[in-house]
């Protein structure tokens, strides 16, 4: 969630609100979701696309049984894990808009009835393991609505002000939640046992967690490692910070590299910031870390502006970087539909559905990714190599396995412009379909803003 950012290389995200509670009667996890077919996690994120689904906009209705029929869709984009976005219950009480935010929850364990039923959430979950899709829960730990029976039967799970009340967490205008004390070990229990709740009642495969750096990395260390006991899980971090990835969590977000593609889109940045960028990446991070890289998300939509208000002409590149960069490209609810508008935060909006060459870009990148090992991102990430250009506009970036390569090459300009790549052999132009034999003499000529995807078989 993202009302102001707190810092460059800090997390932020939106807050939220709920209604009232489902009580939808509970049966064994036996009866009511199906299995993922035996393949391990690392394996299954080895080439995936991560999808943040929206449930309140995604679709007219709002409603999980609206979004569960499009799965199979995903699919084609390669989706192999499921964000959703907050399904609890919103607060009321201190909300903001007509609807409030996801992030404002009154009950950690039940279900939205805005979005449907307990029966309802289940089977979108069962659609999703069908279609071979991992499907993680936003979890926000850091504080809850101004609802949540906590806030009268335990107000010492809080933080107070000097006063002695309950107050937002400080520096923030997160006015419509109460800010959580991790200094106080019953909440640790009571919040780990929630997140236990959905591995073992409903099967959910692990969790994306709200402004994780602003809660305790010990919490963090000890209550994953309680989940993986009960089943392995997928882990995301809302934060940059590698110390996360070390001790808890398998994923974390490309902040700086979000915000360094963003400012090479303006003209305010280079290739070789890019360029030094990684090579920061290499130096901070494990090499089984992973990083979301992403041109979209709910916060930089609602709050920062369209795909292509950040980028413009550049949207299209920035894109297709994503997927080839290492780590796990994300697509937001609406951007595979070259959504050009900012969703509404507190109050019900609704994502265009025509299909056009957005979802026919993200479609081949999916497929190049879900299928080329040399994009491999997960744990075992394949190598890179960033290719001397000889031009300060452009970007070239190699990935390999074995003897399958990638080429991504893009002018970062508003010019025209070519360039050697120094490569030589029988490549693919996969976005063109056409085949280029590069040698010594070979020019890539590239239009502003234009790019290549390159494939040696």
């Amino acid at each position: 969630m993202k009302y102001t950012l707190l810092s460059l290389m800090a997390i932020t995200t939106s807050i939220c609100s709920c209604k009232n509670n489902d009580n939808t009667t509970k049966q064994p996890i036996e009866t009511i979701v199906s299995k993922i077919a035996p393949v391990s996690i690392d394996q299954k994120i080895k080439n995936a696309v991560i999808y943040e689904a929206n449930i309140r906009q995604y679709s007219p209705e709002g409603t999980f049984n609206a979004f569960t029929k499009d799965i199979p869709e995903l699919k084609k984009l390669g989706v192999k894990v499921l964000w959703l976005m907050p399904v609890y219950p919103i607060s009321t009480t201190k909300s903001k808009g007509s609807l409030g935010s996801y992030y404002a929850i009154s009950n950690y364990t039940e279900i939205n009835p805005e979005f449907g039923t307990l029966d309802d959430f289940r089977k979108l979950i069962n659609k999703a393991h069908d279609n071979d899709m991992l499907v993680i829960l936003d979890w926000v730990a850091n504080h809850t609505g101004w609802d949540h029976h906590w806030i009268n039967e335990h107000p010492e799970y809080y933080t107070k002000d000097n006063k002695g009340n309950i107050t937002h967490t400080v520096d923030t205008d997160w006015t419509d939640v109460a800010d959580l004390d991790y200094n106080n070990s019953e909440l640790r229990t009571e919040m780990k046992n929630a997140m236990l709740h959905w591995v073992k009642n409903e099967n959910i495969d692990g969790f994306r967690c709200d402004v994780a750096g602003m809660v305790p990395t010990t919490f963090w260390k000890n209550t994953i490692a309680e989940l993986h006991h009960t089943k392995p899980v997928f882990m995301l971090a809302e934060a940059w910070e590698p110390e996360l990835q070390k001790n808890a969590f398998d994923m974390g977000y490309s902040w700086d590299t979000h915000h360094i593609i963003n400012d090479i889109a303006k003209g305010k940045k280079s290739a070789a910031d890019l360029v030094g960028h990684l090579s920061k990446i290499d130096s901070l991070y494990a090499k089984d870390d992973i990083l979301m890289n992403f041109v979209t998300n709910h916060d930089e939509n609602s709050w920062n502006g369209t795909i292509k208000e950040r980028m413009g002409e550049a949207n299209e590149a920035m894109t297709a970087l994503t997927y080839i960069l290492p780590g796990m490209p994300l697509i937001y609810s609406g951007q595979e539909y070259g959504m050009d508008k900012r969703l509404l935060f507190f109050e019900k909006d609704s994502i265009p559905k025509t299909k056009g060459a957005t979802w026919q870009l993200l479609k081949k990148l999916g497929t190049l990714k879900n299928t080329n090992n040399a994009l491999a991102g997960g744990k075992q990430k394949t190598a890179y190599s960033v290719l001397d250009t000889a031009n300060e506009n452009a970007f070239a970036i190699s990935r390999n396995f074995k003897n399958k390569e990638i080429i991504y090459v893009a002018n970062f300009s508003d010019v025209n412009i070519s360039l050697n790549l120094n490569k030589k052999g029988r490549y693919t132009d996969y976005i063109e379909g056409r085949e280029i034999l590069l040698n010594s003499k070979t020019l890539t000529d590239l239009k502003p803003w234009g790019f290549q995807i390159l494939v040696k078989e």
